[in-house]
């Protein structure tokens, strides 16, 4: 095993990890059939730009601009891209956090209706893993809508990120097409980019999610729970595990029924954001729409 080296003060991770991460980004593209690679150069920022407008709308506060994003370049930073052929499909944009830190922020990634639901977005987080890794750093960070079932299933199983912190309306009123104008609540999550659970997610060898079932069976208590209508029912949070259910798709209520998108949003900050800060984490992820949360972990 090659012993680290130092880079800018960090600790360079050691060639296996990095080549494991490499394979493993190179094996996510080809099952996703995309090309995934570094863009810099302005006609590929610009369709940056016009892919999230694509995928967001445009709403009076712009995701990103090109030339926000050719700043971010210059300087170094992450802006990688997914390809089917010559068209783009996915994008994602990062910057470094304060140098001590040793982490990349994951700002933005979407990927459009043609591109979703075929692994384009697991190809473009492994690509920037091993980006990462490859000027040592050892962490990504970003936020997630703790509503959106989906995402919750995909960072913290597919990926193996950990929660961090409940962030109320991180971001204030969202005016995007997709958002409607909710507020913006955040989980941030911290991807351990050497970790080994990881490093197991990343080549679809990790146990998989968890069984709200099971943990019911276990002795979980429902700390928040939904009715037969589809609207937060708030229950007790006093035991050592706590299930805390999401809707099953928060984008379509907020469409049918925006007064109920509301009830959920107040719904989950008050439990989810009360358990976190009182020391408890968030351990697993029901694909049905229901957080695990243990205390002592």
């Amino acid at each position: 095993m090659i012993r680290p080296e130092p880079l800018g003060g960090l600790e360079v991770l050691t060639d296996p990890v990095r080549d494991r991460a490499a394979r493993a980004a190179d094996s996510a593209a080809v099952a996703a059939r995309v090309v995934v690679r570094e863009l810099v150069e302005l006609p590929e920022l610009e369709d940056v730009v016009r892919l999230y407008v694509e995928i967001w709308g445009r709403g009076s506060n712009p995701q990103v601009s090109v030339e926000l994003l050719r700043a971010l370049t210059k300087a170094g930073n992450y802006v990688g891209g997914a390809f089917d052929g010559p068209r783009l499909v996915g994008a994602c944009v990062g910057f470094f956090h304060a140098p001590a830190e040793d982490a990349l922020h994951s700002h933005i990634a979407g990927v459009s209706r043609n591109g979703s639901g075929h692994g384009v977005g697991f190809a473009l987080k492994l690509h920037q893993r091993s980006w990462a890794l490859q000027r040592g750093v050892s962490e990504v960070a970003w936020t997630f809508d703790p509503l959106v079932s989906r995402n919750a299933y995909f960072n913290l199983v597919k990926l193996g990120a950990q929660t961090d912190e409940y962030l109320p309306n991180f971001y204030g009123p969202m005016t995007d097409s997709i958002n409607d104008g909710d507020e913006s609540d955040r989980l941030l999550v911290r991807w351990q980019l050497a970790d080994p659970a990881v490093a197991a997610a990343c080549d679809r060898a990790a146990a998989g999610s968890s069984s709200a079932e099971s943990e019911v069976a276990a002795g979980a208590v429902v700390a928040l729970g939904r009715s037969g209508a589809g609207k937060p029912v708030a229950g007790r949070s006093t035991g050592t595990t706590c299930l805390v259910a999401v809707p099953a798709d928060i984008e379509a209520l907020r469409v049918t029924e925006p007064a109920i998108a509301r009830q959920w949003r107040t719904a989950v900050r008050e439990t989810l954001a009360e358990l976190l800060s009182d020391g408890a984490r968030i351990t697993g992820f029901d694909r049905a729409g229901w957080y695990v949360v243990r205390r002592g972990e």
